[in-house]
């Protein structure tokens, strides 16, 4: 998933449904009351909240807290679980995948949820008249070509009976269950989905904790607990307000007046150092690890960047330490495409270090012992051009002459997706940042062979199908009992990579979300790695009577 990061200035077996972790459970439930409300800002407006259409970092946990889908993940966690499946089944060749759905399950409408809704909701996704940015993650159900070519019907979905859906995969895939998790796959009603048409986005109904109250386009978006939610004692809150429009700098004096509960949109960075550092911030700000990784793409299919050593002596003149340092270290040096907290992370590999004498040697033996000239795109959104502005002042300490470009993001984006559209791109503003927590999504769309084509993200045009081939037998390896033998298999895809180079991995963000003193729940719902920015359904107000 694409995100506004910091220039938004942000086995054959059965598992039953599991209790939230041990983190979550600790902290004092037995004196959380239900009720209240809280209020979010944020400075742009919400697009739409259609599960199936819906695919940015704003809108992502708001559909979280409207809707559900099979699996989930532990609230805070990267750890699968069941959701609207009560259980779920797989075949020993890890072909089939039969759920069990939970009874009683109601959509805000009062409906009971079947299983026909699931094969529905998929389906749709899939249909192309949908045109859902999120299609492709379906492509391992058996069926998938032929129905993203017509009307989206997926051969591979049975309806068994009212409470029970198989779906079989035309080839085994360890991702499949987390994309029973990711929002494209989530539970809609057909009925509201044809009475709205293609207002569904304004008016959404699913089974989420929390149901539609009020939409006023620009202004504000009102939630209010859902009371047929299927899990007990959740939703804490009464209601949430999100109030557009919001400058993040005036929202934040708003949060120290205890008019506002939550800085949707990240602290300013013009005041970050000073609100960081206040004592009386201390428990304010929640600290967490974000599957993201900010980074240069370096054109392999563009001299002199068709020669790996040029672009391993990139990878060596930037100075990454200092970069961190000019984001106010809300980040930390990245070594590798994964971040840290993504299972098949290599944590001993040190990567390329900030050595620019080996760099101009390197750049000597590729046969550029005076340096060359070249350009860098960048997004023009702050603190971008100041990034770009480092980067470019490294790559001239080797002898590299980068121009700087910025540019609006979605012609950064359209020069990326061209062969010859770019030499070099700084990602920030449009870093990655994984649509689930599983190794694989950092590779297909980004480093694959699959994704260097026009329009595609892979802006490298790195495509090493050897690679390729290791990444599809790791992706088979759907026995549990494979785990680590998978997490080894896609560390040595990466760590291949690197010594490729097509990027200059240069930090993983971290985020920081405030909020007021009567908001509680752990650090990590405030940060949550899957309901990004917040999972709201388990933040609690403190001052409930």
């Amino acid at each position: 998933m694409r995100t506004l990061m910091l220039s938004t200035a942000l086995a054959a077996t059965l598992l039953c449904a599991t209790a939230l972790t041990p983190a979550l459970t600790a902290a004092n439930a037995a004196e959380i009351k239900n009720g209240g409300a809280m209020v979010v800002t944020y400075k742009d407006d919400i697009a739409t909240l259609d599960p199936a259409i819906g695919y940015d970092w704003q809108n992502w946990s708001i559909i979280k807290s409207l809707f559900d889908g099979l699996m989930d993940y532990e609230p805070g966690t990267t750890n699968l679980r069941p959701n609207l499946a009560e259980s779920y089944q797989m075949s020993p060749d890890g072909l089939t995948y039969t759920f069990k759905l939970r009874p009683g399950v109601k959509f805000h409408n009062g409906r009971v949820l079947t299983a026909d809704d699931i094969k529905y909701s998929i389906e749709r996704a899939v249909n192309p008249a949908t045109q859902s940015p999120g299609a492709g993650f379906f492509g391992s159900i058996k069926g998938f070509e032929e129905a993203a070519a017509a009307n989206g019907a997926l051969s591979g979905i049975t309806v068994v009976d009212p409470q029970t859906v198989k779906i079989e995969l035309s080839r085994p895939d360890a991702t499949f269950l987390h994309v029973m998790a990711i929002n494209f796959s989530f539970a809609v009603p057909k009925e509201e989905v044809e009475k709205a048409g293609a207002d569904f986005g304004k008016k959404p109904v699913g089974t989420g904790a929390f149901k539609m109250s009020e939409w006023t386009l620009g202004q504000r978006l009102v939630l209010e607990r859902n009371p047929d939610f299927h899990e007990k004692g959740l939703p804490h809150l009464d209601q949430i307000t999100f109030e557009i429009g919001q400058e993040p700098t005036v929202a934040l004096l708003r949060l120290e007046r205890g008019e506002v509960d939550v800085l949707g949109d990240p602290i300013p960075p013009a005041r970050f150092l000073e609100v960081k550092n206040n004592p009386a911030n201390k428990d304010l700000i929640a600290v967490g690890t974000q599957l993201h990784t900010g980074y240069v793409t370096l054109n392999v299919t563009m001299k002199p960047f068709d020669d790996v050593k040029v672009r391993q002596a990139v990878n060596m003149a930037i100075n990454k330490d200092r970069i961190v340092r000019i984001i106010n270290n809300r980040a930390v040096p990245a070594t590798q495409p994964l971040p840290p907290t993504m299972p098949g992370y290599a944590p001993d590999y040190k990567g390329y270090a900030f050595d620019q004498a080996k760099a101009k040697a390197l750049l000597a033996e590729a046969g550029f012992p005076n340096g060359f000239d070249t350009e860098i795109l960048a997004n023009n959104t702050d603190p971008n051009p100041r990034i770009v502005q480092a980067i470019q002042q490294d790559l001239a300490a080797v002898g590299i002459r980068a121009a700087v470009k910025t540019l609006a993001q979605a012609n950064v984006i359209a020069a990326g997706g061209e062969k010859e559209g770019a030499a070099m791109i700084w990602s920030g503003g449009m870093a990655w940042i994984a649509d689930f927590p599983d190794p694989s999504n950092f590779y297909g769309p980004i480093l694959g062979c699959a994704g260097a084509v026009p329009g595609g993200w892979n802006w490298s045009w790195y495509c090493n199908k050897d690679l390729d081939a290791k990444a599809a037998e790791a992706d088979a390896m759907v026995d549990p009992a494979s785990k680590e033998a998978r997490e080894a298999a896609w560390r040595d895809i990466y760590l291949k990579v690197m010594e490729d180079a097509p990027w200059a991995p240069v930090f993983n963000e971290q985020r920081f979300t405030m909020h007021s003193a009567r908001m509680g729940g752990p650090d990590a719902i405030f940060v949550d790695p899957v309901h990004i920015p917040v999972n709201y359904e388990h933040v609690y107000a403190t001052d409930v009577q």
